[in-house]
């Protein structure tokens, strides 16, 4: 069959292999699976995840977006939310490498790799699944940690040295964390997902901050 198939679905970010069983109106799935496969192959479609496609022609027209790639993780992963080190680079609060995609979830922690790159799901337990604000680009809802919870949550699930019990020990410049910058409602926010989280390691942090970067 010929790629024309595709057009339909070259304005959206991405489509089922039932949804496209239904557009070509194709009755055996096994048809409509060999083709997506042969259409991969061929570069015309990029697989995101298993039975999930999104076409080139939308790759090449979308990719510069700003919010392309937050956008393919929900589609990965619908139940999700971007945070961690994808958060604090675009804040320049990690500026010394390029990382993943990263996001959280209250499933399993998991990796997909596919020809659009790595993404990361961490597990966070389900009652600080929150800090968050949502977002829509061509239907997609996808779903990103303010600056506050992503630094709360790059620090809670990171392993700190015992080092942070000591007096004179500065957190972030031992992780090399620009927080000088920070507001002061960023602050507030993060002092209150500390409250919350009920995290002893958490309040050392905090404490630790107020000494050595924030001072209040």
């Amino acid at each position: 069959m010929k790629t024309t198939l595709l057009q339909p679905f070259e304005r959206i970010p991405y489509f089922t292999m039932e949804g496209f069983k239904q557009a070509a109106d194709i009755s055996k799935a096994e048809q409509a699976r060999l083709l997506l496969h042969r259409w991969v192959k061929a570069g015309h479609l990029i697989q995101l995840k298993n039975g999930v496609y999104m076409t080139r022609r939308f790759f090449e027209q979308r990719r510069n977006d700003a919010v392309f790639s937050a956008a393919v993780s929900a589609i990965i992963l619908p139940q999700s939310y971007l945070s961690l080190e994808y958060v604090l680079q675009k804040h320049n609060i990690l500026t010394e490498v390029t990382y993943p995609v990263t996001a959280l979830t209250t499933k399993n922690t998991r990796r997909i790799v596919n020809s659009l790159g790595t993404f990361w799901y961490r597990n966070l337990r389900a009652d600080l699944y929150q800090g968050f604000t949502i977002s829509d680009y061509f239907g997609v809802q996808f779903a990103e940690a303010t600056l506050a919870k992503a630094l709360f949550d790059f620090l809670y699930l990171r392993p700190l040295s015992r080092a942070l019990r000591l007096p004179n020990f500065d957190l972030a410049d031992e992780l090399r964390l620009n927080l000088d910058d920070v507001a002061g409602a960023a602050i507030s926010e993060f002092y209150s997902h500390v409250e919350r989280s009920g995290s002893r390691k958490m309040e050392r942090i905090a404490d630790n901050f107020r000494r050595n970067v924030w001072q209040i």
